[in-house]
């Protein structure tokens, strides 16, 4: 019997908080690594990871270079069993299945988010995107109940953890990615650290150091090309060099199942 991929799921009912640019380094990351990735985008209005990858395959076929890159697709319906279908012949051969969802509640993303093996939810570091995962009291800033997503998820790791053994599934690895870190008063960062360290006990998330806001980001989309592509980036400066690391380290917290065969030259150019 075929192995099944590794299903990603890119999360947050809110928009703006660098989901889709986290989606894309990561699905990049691991292709570097040797890994066969295919990439779902559920948010057919943008389509953000999609254009992005549209992007990368263009600048390849222009410059007549080769890169580590994944299959993409855009989902354009609303039928989570033609999802599903669709995510199982895209995955046939992967190692990875990855969904970048809207900003936005939406029946899809909720239904992939329950069915992950790695969900993935970025925050920005403030207290309105807290929101979407717990509620604060207003002067201790202690967690006074869990938000309706946070419950979603909650539920289906229970469900899960009922059937794995049946289904031979593993559990589900929440981890709540806080991006764009480091621009926050210092008590208010404290107050925050705080909360999502008494909440990620509570709902059982893990806590990883995401990707800062940083023009290059921006600046990367319409070529395509991220961090790691640093053959074909040109000089880089300072910042970007700390960029490239905050997203190795993001990669290394997020723990993901990496196949071990490793193509010698993908390997070089990933930790160069």
């Amino acid at each position: 019997m075929p192995h099944a991929p590794h299903r990603i799921v890119f999360a947050n009912e809110k928009g703006g908080t660098g989901k889709s640019t986290t989606a894309v380094h990561v699905a990049i990351a691991l292709a570097y690594q040797g890994a066969r990735v295919a990439a779902i985008d559920l948010d057919s209005r943008q389509r953000t990871l999609h254009r992005y990858l549209e992007n990368r395959a263009e600048t390849m076929r222009r410059r007549g270079i080769e890169l580590p890159s994944a299959s993409f697709a855009v989902y354009r319906g609303d039928d989570p069993a033609e999802l599903d279908l669709m995510a199982r012949e895209m995955g046939e051969g992967m190692d990875f299945v990855l969904f970048d969802t809207p900003g936005r509640d939406d029946p899809l993303a909720r239904h992939v988010a329950t069915g992950a093996d790695t969900l993935v939810t970025p925050l920005n570091d403030s207290f309105v995107d807290f929101d979407l995962i717990g509620q604060v009291d207003a002067e201790t800033f202690k967690v006074r109940r869990l938000s309706f997503y946070a419950e979603l998820i909650w539920e289906a790791r229970k469900k899960r953890a009922m059937t794995g053994i049946r289904e031979n599934r593993r559990e589900m690895d929440w981890v709540v990615v806080r991006n764009r870190t480091g621009h926050i008063e210092a008590r208010n960062m404290r107050r925050l650290d705080q909360a999502l360290t008494e909440l990620s006990k509570r709902v059982g998330f893990r806590i990883a150091n995401g990707l800062s806001e940083r023009v290059i980001y921006r600046e990367l989309f319409p070529s395509g090309l991220t961090l790691l592509d640093k053959g074909h980036l040109g000089e880089l400066g300072t910042s970007h060099l700390v960029a490239r690391q905050e997203l190795r380290a993001l990669l290394a917290q997020l723990r993901l199942p990496v196949p071990a065969r490793r193509e010698p030259e993908l390997a070089l150019a990933a930790q160069g």
